[in-house]
């Protein structure tokens, strides 16, 4: 026989709950409303526009398909921009994860120090962009910058690249540059280190597994999830380049270093082609959302989530 709850109790509890309900609506109500009028409206709105030619100023009328055909069939710059935003996103990707991971390695050892360069190596991701721009400009210059300086101690040979002046160095220099901000992605790798379970580390040296057999078999597998956030978070980044293309090249030499958010920012502001770039901008979210549909596909055969089945 189970006791009931007195009415007067029960409508009590209902009356707080109900309180509880709306001080919680009434508190996100901010929230909601800054989401639909100042993302979600745009974000429509920018459809809207990619089917007229719209120029900021006058709105001449519907073009129906006319400006995604003109991208994907007539627009040579276009495909080139694309080439180079895969260039320069498989590259900083690749170089900023394993740069990440190495870092967090050494930095997940128990020695005196280690905080402090934890703290040293995590500063420059939250440094303005723009002066960290300006800094990169000297340090690739031809003939006074520390880059070529050391590579010309160290190598075998008379002088360094061109760097951001050469259409083959430019993008290279971009992807080099990327890794100033590996700080962001060492904190959350490092964070996944040590959520590994010691247990499984001293399993495996009791099995006689040496050093590297830890890292593949125990660290890697523990660690995969988060090196897939970290993988798919830094490409969807990698693809809104825009602050170093603007102070660093301006999309140069020729059209070396044009990349698609570039491209998007140059119609809509510089030629005032306001229909066009909102074209450009949903093909850009089209292409960042199949490639993190097919990194989540792609997942399954190497993310290890400890106790799924």
């Amino acid at each position: 026989m189970t006791a009931s709850v007195p009415a007067r109790p029960a409508k009590r509890l209902r009356t707080l709950q109900q309180r509880e309900e709306r001080d919680f609506w009434i508190a996100i109500l901010p929230w909601f409303l800054g989401l639909f009028l100042f993302t979600g409206g745009p974000v429509i709105a920018s459809l809207v526009f990619s089917f007229t030619d719209w120029t900021g100023l006058n709105l001449s009328g519907f073009v129906g398909f006319k400006n995604y055909q003109e991208l994907l069939v007539e627009d040579l710059v276009f495909w080139e921009t694309v080439y180079n935003t895969f260039y320069y996103t498989f590259g900083s990707v690749l170089l900023g994860t394993l740069g990440a991971l190495f870092v967090a390695l050494l930095l997940n050892q128990n020695l005196p120090g280690t905080y402090f360069l934890r703290l040293i190596y995590y500063l420059p991701s939250i440094a303005s962009g723009v002066a960290i721009s300006i800094l990169w400009i000297w340090l690739f210059n031809p003939n006074v910058g520390l880059i070529n300086f050391l590579l010309v101690k160290l190598l075998p040979i008379d002088a360094g690249p061109a760097w951001l002046s050469s259409q083959t160095w430019s993008k290279p220099a971009l992807i080099l540059k990327s890794t100033w901000g590996i700080g962001a992605n060492m904190i959350i790798i490092l964070a996944g280190l040590q959520g590994v379970p010691q247990s499984l580390y001293e399993a495996a040296r009791i099995d006689g597994a040496n050093a590297f057999d830890e890292f593949r078999n125990v660290t890697l597998p523990m660690l995969s999830p988060v090196l897939f956030f970290v993988i798919v978070i830094s490409t969807i980044n990698a693809f809104q380049i825009l602050t170093d293309i603007l102070v660093m090249t301006q999309g140069g030499p020729g059209t070396s270093t044009y990349m698609l958010v570039y491209y998007i920012y140059q119609n809509a502001f510089q030629y005032l082609k306001m229909g066009y770039a909102s074209a450009l901008a949903w093909i850009l979210f089209t292409i960042i959302l199949a490639l993190t549909l097919l990194q989540l596909w792609g997942s399954r055969r190497w993310v290890y989530y400890e106790g799924a089945t």
